[in-house]
């Protein structure tokens, strides 16, 4: 590494908080420590407020009014709440559909919520996406002919960045009169959202996707028409009573920092990162001949890339680089051998989904990281042996 910091490019995976974030949640970690839930008192109230303050700069963030904003552990949990909440409710109230439908590309924690409802009397059903990683409208819309309680989509896929057509989608799924939820983890901060015109019935983000503290996120539930959901634990009713206990008063103070900063610098912030990933791309792309791009390129956040490289694997390389940090595929499934799922369902055999990087650019990286890291990657491939040697 020759003495010098490591170069981040795992921003998929995790963002670092923002300074400014930092600074707005330490005096509600040391001084400030009283329960927003304590209103009784001075303390408790003054916390109360800066919970509300926070939960407008979410709603503002994401196009919904403050109060159907439910803040929760993160996206995890939101997407948990979500679907199974939804579900779990309809079924009590007697609601005949049973079908939920998602995308075989979704995030772990939406193809597992949507799976552990089949034991629970509920239909899954996984559609395909197409090369480039995008769900064909006409695929949902005949999906959607058996009456379906849900439709899960989100709008940004972690591994390889494409920006799934949302509003699209919820005209299709709200004509056959199913609820739709899509997990925003990935798009907040990076691409206007706007729940209120989308039409979405629920959206799940988490604060450390963008520059915000981990253990915290925030699920919109919309109000009118009113979406109803069951929660998944009990407790003293905090949040409408849908995500009971005390509330991280300095977590939530950071997320409502980091969502303010984001609504107010995207615009700026994702010309200056489009701008370096197309620059790392150029790099590449001249120096290892042959190397490709996974998922579409036209619509896709500026700061992801998901490359295969033609002769060494995605392991090897990590190996040879350790100046860098980059990932093999979701960082949620790391602890997994076998090829990313994402990369299957685009057809992507598994011997090319080994050699395959995830890089994510951000806020703090640089023109000089991207250069470095370029050339990195170059030199380190340059030693992989040929097609015809290997």
């Amino acid at each position: 590494m020759n003495g010098e910091p490591p170069i981040y490019l795992d921003n998929q995976a995790t963002t670092r908080c923002d300074p400014r974030v930092l600074a707005a949640m330490l005096p509600w970690f040391a001084e400030e420590y009283g329960n927003p839930h304590s209103i009784e008192h001075a303390m408790g109230r003054r916390s109360e407020a800066a919970v509300e303050a926070a939960r407008a700069e979410v709603a503002a963030l994401i196009g919904a009014e403050p109060r159907e904003v439910v803040f929760t552990s993160g996206a995890t949990e939101s997407n948990n709440i979500a679907i199974k909440g939804a579900a779990r409710f309809a079924r009590a109230g007697d609601n005949g559909r049973r079908r939920i439908v998602t995308v075989a590309t979704e995030h772990k924690c939406v193809l597992e919520s949507v799976g552990d409802l089949a034991a629970e009397g509920f239909e899954p059903v996984f559609l395909p996406v197409g090369e480039d990683g995008l769900l064909e409208p006409d695929r949902l819309r005949d999906a959607l002919r058996t009456p379906t309680l849900l439709v899960s989509v989100m709008a940004v896929n972690n591994e390889i960045g494409v920006i799934q057509d949302i509003s699209a989608l919820v005209a299709i799924a709200k004509q056959a009169g199913a609820l739709f939820h899509t997990d925003a983890a990935q798009a907040a901060g990076k691409i206007p959202l706007d729940a209120a015109d989308w039409g979405v019935d629920l959206l799940s983000l988490s604060g450390h996707k963008l520059y915000g503290p981990k253990g915290v996120g925030a699920l919109f539930v919309r109000r009118r028409p009113r979406v109803r959901l069951s929660p998944l634990f009990s407790g003293g009713g905090q949040e409408r009573g849908l995500r009971s206990g005390t509330l991280p008063t300095p977590l939530i103070v950071g997320l409502g920092e980091a969502c303010r900063i984001a609504r107010a610098e995207m615009v700026e912030e994702a010309g200056r990162i489009g701008a370096l990933r197309d620059r790392l791309l150029a790099y590449l792309t001249a120096a290892i001949p042959g190397i490709r791009v996974n998922g579409s390129m036209r619509a896709r956040i500026p700061g992801n890339l998901n490359l295969t490289f033609p002769g060494m694997k995605a392991a090897e390389l990590m190996a040879r680089t350790p100046d860098l940090c980059l990932s093999t595929g979701s960082a949620c499934s790391s602890a997994e051998i076998e090829p990313s799922y994402v990369l299957r369902a685009l057809g992507i055999p598994d011997s090319e989904a080994a050699r395959t990087l995830r890089i994510g650019i951000g806020r703090f990286t640089s023109a000089a990281d991207i250069d470095r890291a370029a050339a990195s990657l170059a030199a380190v491939h340059a030693l992989s042996p040929t097609p015809a040697d290997a």
